[in-house]
């Protein structure tokens, strides 16, 4: 019998992910099938019951239901803990198995794809809401030098620092610090990641002009077109990349969760970028 597998969010008819997974189901030879799903912004908890008495063997969860998943889910992966929140459910004995793929898909993407050691660097994280938890473990598993969180609400930052401080298997070699952007003045990056929603609004955060660091690498969650931040980055000669890779990569590692075996991610991030 085919596995049956979705994706569910509000909205979701956007979603890439059928269409990605698709192409690794068709690489890999898996009989499985993947649909998108419109769940209610009041009964997510209704539509997954449905799709697994469906026959549902596993999922992904986009905005707004990541929180959501956490809650429902049984049993949760360290990164799903850390993170506060499951874009990936397996089905298992016993109920769903929550886990986080963002951040490694992100560490992927930076690391394989693009080909940018995070090992020993100085990483600046814009932004402190639900993308950016979801990505810190992950990167601390890098070793940067330092991780700095700079947020709108500069004690959103601070709580972040404080939480990821207490979580364990942490490197306490990794200087971990966090404020508002004013905090940034005079501090030069390798890496700066924005997980602000700036970029859905058209914005850029109010960066000084000196912020990257010579062959820095500016990478932005968004993806499909040039936000205001990498044009920000790509004239002040910082190396610039979006988010599309990031899809790609996470959705590989919930791929390999489910079917246990790893996709091949460059002919499809190959193929979205075409489209």
């Amino acid at each position: 019998m085919t596995d049956l597998y979705a994706v569910f969010g509000n909205p979701i008819a956007h979603s890439k992910s059928p269409v990605i997974h698709a192409e690794f189901a068709r690489q890999t030879g898996q009989d499985m099938r993947y649909t998108a799903r419109l769940a209610p912004l009041d009964d997510f908890t209704g539509a997954l019951r449905d799709f697994r008495t469906e026959g549902g063997c596993g999922a992904n969860v986009t905005v707004p239901f990541k929180e959501q998943a956490h809650a429902l889910a049984a049993r949760h992966s360290p990164r799903a803990k850390a993170a506060g929140a499951v874009n990936t459910l397996i089905f298992e004995s016993g109920g769903w198995t929550g886990d986080n793929t963002d951040g490694v898909g992100l560490v992927r993407d930076v690391e394989a794809n693009l080909r940018f050691a995070l090992n020993g660097k100085r990483v600046l994280l814009l932004g402190a809401g639900g993308a950016a938890r979801g990505v810190i473990l992950p990167l601390l598993g890098e070793q940067p030098e330092c991780l700095v969180i700079a947020n709108r609400t500069a004690d959103k930052a601070a709580q972040l620092v404080d939480y990821f401080r207490t979580v364990p298997d942490v490197d306490e070699r990794t200087h971990l610090a966090g404020g508002g952007f004013d905090t940034l003045a005079g501090q030069h990056f390798d890496f700066v990641l924005n997980a602000t929603s700036a970029s859905l609004a058209g914005d850029l955060p109010p960066l000084p002009d000196d912020l990257f660091a010579p062959g820095a690498l500016a990478y932005d969650m968004m993806y499909g077109r040039e936000t205001p931040f990498m044009a920000f980055a790509r004239e002040r000669g910082a190396q610039v990349a979006d988010g599309l890779g990031m899809l790609v990569e996470q959705a590989a590692e919930a791929f390999h969760l489910w079917r246990g075996v790893r996709p091949s991610t460059a002919p499809v991030i190959a193929l979205l970028r075409q489209a």
